[in-house]
C-alpha cells in the first residue's frame, strides 16, 4: 500500500481516511459499516481506557458488566429513549441455524424463533435500571457508581472509521443517588473527568456546556457536553454526561425507602465516551505528513534509528542503544529500538514520522564518537544535537513539552475559531469562510433552532456552562430577545 497522504487542503476527509489505514490504526471490515481496530491503534484506545477508567476509580466508581442483549420490551418502559435508539437497532430474532434443504449453505431455523426478540445494546441503561431494581431496596444501598467498558451497536447508515460506526468501543458509566442534588453533582463531575483527561491527557482544549432540549440524550433531563474544534473547523462532541433525573427509576419502579422511612425513585446519571476520541486525536493534531500524537497516551513515545556501516559499527551502537532503552524503560517512557536491517534508516523515519512517535533518536557511528545523540521531535519537525550523558532525563522532560506545546497549539487555533456573529448574513459568511464555533444569539425556542440547521447545517453545540457569551442580545435569525449567546457549529 501507497504511504502517500492526500493533503489536507485538497481533501481533509480523504486525509482522515488515509492517517487512520496508512498510520495503522484501523481497518475496513468485512461486516458493513464495522471496522477492524488493529494492533498500533488498539494500543492507543488501551492507553486512553487505562487513563480514563484510573480516574473513574479515583472519583469512587467501580467496574461491572452488563448483558449485551437487552429485551425489546424493556427499551420500550422508557418512551423518549425508545424513540431517540429506535431507527439505530439491531433486533435479535432467532436463535439457531439450519442446513438449507437445497443444499446452499444454512439458513435460519423457522422453529427458533425467540419468544422475545432481543436488541444488541445500542446503550444500557435499560438493562442495568432493571438489575438496579434488584440491588436496591434502602437508602444504605445509595449510591451506586457503576461503570462498565463495552462494545455497543447502533445500526447507522453512512459510517466513517472512529468517528461512526455500526459497532464500537465506550465507557457508559451508570450512577443510582437518594437525592436530585447528588445526582446533578455526580453529571457534573463526570463532565469535568471527562474535560480533564481530552485536555491533559489528549491535548486538545474543550469547551463545557448543556445541550439544548432537542440535542439531549434520549431520556436524559439535562445532557453535559464537552465539545472539541477539528483542524477543517468542525465541532466534535468529545463526551457526554447525563442527568436522568427519576425517568428510568419510574420506568422500572426502582424505589428506596428513605431515612424517614417514605418509598422515593432513585436519581439517576449516565455517561460516556467511545473510540470516537480516537478521530478527534487524529483530527485534532495530525498534519500532511501522518499522525502527530500526544507522549501520554502514544502507543510508541521514542524510537531509536541506527545509522551505520558495516557490523562492527552497528555492534557499537546496538550496545549504546540497549544502554539507552534500557533507562528510559527504568523511568517508565515507552521506547523501541529498531535495529531490523530489512529497512533503511530513511524508510524508518518516514515510517514513525507517519505512525506519529512523538521523539526519534538516531545513533550513528560519528555520534558515538562525540559522544553526543540527534533527537527529532514529531510536533515541530525540529532536531538538535544533545550530549549523550543524562539523555533519558533529557528526553523525559522533552516528551512533556511536546505535550504541552500540543495543547498550546490546537488551543490557539481552537480560541482564533470562536468568532461572534451579530446578524444573519455575518453568522452565515463566517461558517462558510472562516467556520469553527460561532457565538450568536439565540431565542430559546426548538423552531429557530430548526430553521437554523435545515438553512446552514449548523447545531448549536452547546450553551456554555461558563460566562461564555453571557450577555442579552437578539436572536441572529428571529430577532427576538435572547438572554446569551450560545454556540453554533458544523459538527460530526
Amino acid at each position: 500500500m501507497s504511504k502517500e497522504i492526500t493533503p489536507r487542503q485538497q481533501d481533509y476527509s480523504q486525509w482522515y481516511n488515509d492517517l487512520v489505514l496508512k498510520g495503522g490504526l484501523a481497518d475496513y471490515s468485512a461486516v458493513r459499516g464495522c471496522m477492524v481496530i488493529k494492533p498500533y491503534g488498539f494500543t492507543l484506545w488501551e492507553n486512553m481506557r487505562d487513563a480514563l477508567d484510573k480516574m473513574f476509580k479515583d472519583t469512587g466508581h467501580v467496574n461491572a458488566y452488563f448483558p449485551l442483549f437487552i429485551p425489546k420490551s424493556f427499551l420500550s418502559k422508557e418512551a423518549a429513549h425508545v424513540e431517540g435508539f429506535a431507527k439505530e437497532c439491531a433486533v435479535v430474532t432467532h436463535y439457531r441455524l439450519k442446513n438449507d434443504p437445497d443444499g446452499k449453505g444454512v439458513v435460519v431455523d423457522p422453529e427458533a424463533k425467540l419468544e422475545e426478540e432481543l436488541i444488541v445494546r445500542p446503550t444500557s441503561e435499560t438493562i442495568i435500571w432493571n438489575t438496579y431494581k434488584d440491588w436496591i431496596q434502602s437508602y444504605r444501598d445509595l449510591p451506586i457508581l457503576v461503570n462498565q467498558w463495552a462494545n455497543v451497536v447502533r445500526w447507522e447508515m453512512r459510517t466513517r472509521l472512529f468517528l461512526r460506526t455500526a459497532e464500537f468501543l465506550w465507557q457508559e458509566g451508570h450512577t443510582a443517588h437518594a437525592t436530585q442534588e447528588e445526582a446533578e453533582i455526580e453529571a457534573k463531575k463526570m463532565l469535568d473527568v471527562y474535560a480533564e483527561f481530552v485536555e491533559e491527557f489528549m491535548a486538545v482544549p474543550v469547551i463545557k456546556g448543556v445541550k439544548t432540549e432537542s440535542e439531549r440524550f434520549a431520556g436524559a433531563v439535562d445532557t453535559y457536553c464537552i465539545e472539541a474544534l477539528m483542524q477543517d473547523g468542525k465541532a466534535l462532541q468529545a463526551g457526554t454526561s447525563h442527568f436522568l433525573g427519576q425517568n428510568f427509576a419510574k420506568a422500572f419502579d426502582v424505589q428506596f425507602l428513605t431515612k424517614e422511612n417514605k418509598q422515593e425513585y432513585v436519581w439517576a446519571t449516565s455517561w460516556g465516551v467511545s473510540t470516537r476520541l480516537v478521530g478527534a486525536l487524529v483530527m485534532a493534531h495530525s498534519d500532511d505528513e501522518g499522525l502527530v500524537l500526544p507522549p501520554r497516551i502514544a502507543p510508541l513515545q521514542v524510537v531509536i534509528v541506527p545509522i551505520y556501516k558495516g557490523e562492527e559499527q552497528k555492534a557499537l551502537i546496538d550496545a549504546k542503544a540497549d544502554e539507552i532503552l534500557a533507562d528510559l524503560k527504568t523511568i517508565g517512557i515507552r521506547a523501541k529500538y529498531d535495529g531490523n536491517d530489512n529497512n533503511r534508516p530513511g524508510w524508518k523515519f518516514a515510517e514513525y514520522e507517519l505512525k506519529g512517535v512523538p521523539v526519534r533518536v538516531t545513533l550513528g557511528a560519528r555520534d558515538l564518537a562525540n559522544n553526543q545523540i540527534e533527537i527529532a521531535r514529531r510536533d515541530t519537525k525540529t532536531k538538535e544535537l544533545i550530549h549523550a550523558d543524562g539523555i533519558s532525563q533529557y528526553i523525559d522532560g522533552l516528551l512533556l513539552d511536546i505535550q504541552n506545546n500540543m495543547f498550546k497549539k490546537a488551543k490557539t487555533y481552537r480560541d482564533e475559531h470562536i468568532t461572534q456573529a451579530d446578524s444573519w448574513d455575518e453568522f452565515v459568511q463566517l461558517l462558510d469562510d472562516k467556520g469553527g464555533f460561532i457565538l450568536a444569539h439565540w431565542d430559546g425556542t426548538a423552531e429557530t433552532e430548526n430553521e437554523i440547521k435545515e438553512k446552514t447545517k449548523a447545531t448549536i453545540r452547546c450553551i456554555p456552562i461558563d460566562d461564555m457569551g453571557l450577555e442579552e442580545g437578539v436572536c441572529v435569525l428571529s430577532g427576538k430577545p435572547s438572554k446569551r449567546r450560545v454556540l453554533f457549529a458544523r459538527a460530526y
